[in-house]
């Protein structure tokens, strides 16, 4: 069964001036998961996200969140009424007091969490008397993710949600994101952050000069990515190691470094028969997948 996504781009693209910042961008994110859109900063994950919500609008291509097209006014208001967002920059009324913050936004929900509300303000050490504009940059965001998270939405996006958060606050971000796809919410965050993505993510999209790479779930690459490095008498071509189930070849003399996505038994057979003198298979954590996939070529 074909699970329907609750964001779909097609062709993508966001233009400024002679620069593109997303670039024929196909992107495909299946609900209640946890998606985290990883790349370095710059890589075009704020503009992809402002477009999805109808921040921006795109130079060219297509896209729906939740199903509705993000080119449409109208649309785009609805499916706003059924997401969460969370910025970069944790937009907030400066001059109102945390209480006052919380007590505005949940006027506008009426499947507001507040027992949720409750339970955040006491694990955030929230000082509810206290003006917005006198918080820190962690208790700002803090503050925007107790707001995001009480709404109950159907899809919750969040950009780069740990900027400015101490270690302590990111493990209960991480905590709370698990909780929220445990309980239904689509969850997809942009991230540079790879041991954050890896703790929490089930499927990883990496975007790389406003392009989509990769797209992959965790668990694929947990069981089916490998590094196999062969050893050899005497210097190899890397041509004669491109074949079914090698995304990357890296020769060093007579040693040749390859990544497999798949098939890895299969092209370690293969590559035997080339008479290695060495071979050693090895899994691929989500460091090495992401470097090399952002790997500038030369």
């Amino acid at each position: 069964m074909i699970e329907p996504c609750v964001i779909e781009t097609q062709e993508l693209t966001k233009r400024y001036g002679g620069a593109d910042a997303v670039r024929a961008l196909s992107l495909a994110v299946t609900g209640q998961r946890i998606t985290a859109f990883l790349g370095r900063n710059g890589a075009g994950k704020s503009t992809t996200i402002k477009m999805l919500l109808g921040m921006t609008h795109p130079t060219s291509g297509t896209g729906t969140v939740l199903g509705r097209s993000i080119t449409d006014s109208r649309a785009n208001t609805e499916m706003r009424r059924e997401v969460a967002y969370v910025g970069e920059d944790k937009q907030l009324y400066g001059y109102m007091t945390v209480e006052q913050m919380i007590r505005f936004t949940k006027s506008f929900y009426r499947d507001w969490q507040p027992e949720a509300e409750k339970r955040l303000l006491k694990r955030y050490q929230l000082p509810p008397e206290r003006k917005v504009k006198a918080l820190s940059k962690g208790m700002r965001t803090k503050l925007a993710l107790l707001l995001a998270f009480c709404r109950r939405p159907a899809l919750l996006i969040l950009d780069e949600p740990s900027e400015g958060l101490d270690p302590v606050s990111i493990e209960e971000l991480l905590q709370t994101l698990v909780a929220a796809a445990a309980d239904g919410t689509t969850v997809f965050f942009s991230s540079h952050q790879i041991a954050e993505v890896e703790r929490v993510a089930e499927q990883v999209c990496i975007v790389d000069h406003g392009q989509l790479v990769m797209n992959f779930s965790l668990e694929d690459m947990r069981q089916h990515y490998r590094r196999i490095t062969l050893g050899f008498a005497e210097q190899q071509p890397p041509e004669k190691f491109r074949i079914p189930g090698i995304q990357h070849v890296q020769t060093s003399g007579r040693q040749v470094i390859l990544t497999a996505n798949h098939n890895a038994d299969v092209v370690v057979e293969l590559a035997r028969t080339m008479e290695p003198v060495s071979v050693d298979v090895s899994p691929i954590g989500l460091r090495e997948v992401f470097l090399e996939s952002v790997k500038e070529e030369a």
